[in-house]
């Protein structure tokens, strides 16, 4: 079997159908790959050396950066084993899109988390989806209820649950 070559791990990240970011400790992009590009609006070159503020929503960034402080300062993180996160990202034309991303810390012989590396994508039109079956849902509900004879106020209260376990704003 043939050794594997030397620029694999550059090929892998930078043909994935996936965005990848990878920041310094402080939050600074110094890695962003096509997908990134495809999915949030910026250029590798527009990101490169720029804060993660330019995809976070204005209204998240204070939970966000004391959440990454935290990371940083613990080593530990909710979404580190694989889990995703799904939350609200800005694309470069201003909109509100719907990421999901699970994240990866990267440490140096010290133990000191030298690099994060986010692996997103892009879920928007499935949220959508979600949102519109969980509103014809919770009609259905309300108009079945309404026929069994519930109170209105009464009716429709189950499909207020998410169709899937993920947090979103």
């Amino acid at each position: 079997m043939p050794a594997l070559p030397d620029d694999l791990p550059s090929r892998v990240l930078g043909g994935s159908p996936d965005a990848i970011l990878i920041c310094d400790p402080r939050g600074t992009v110094r890695y962003w790959n096509a997908a990134a590009e495809r999915v949030f609006g910026f250029s590798a070159t527009e990101a490169l050396g720029a804060s993660m503020d330019l995809i976070i929503p204005e209204r998240l960034r204070v939970r966000h950066w004391t959440g990454w402080e935290a990371t940083l300062r613990t080593g530990v993180t909710r979404y580190g084993e694989g889990q995703m996160l799904a939350v609200p990202a800005l694309h470069k034309d201003g909109r509100q899109i719907s990421i999901e991303f699970s994240i990866q810390l990267l440490k140096g012989a010290g133990g000191q988390i030298e690099w994060v590396v986010a692996v997103i994508r892009d879920v928007t039109e499935r949220y959508g989806r979600e949102k519109l079956l969980r509103t014809r849902l919770k009609a259905l509900e309300a108009q079945a209820a309404l026929q069994a004879g519930a109170r209105p106020e009464e009716a429709g209260k189950e499909a207020e649950q998410p169709l899937s376990t993920s947090a979103r704003e």
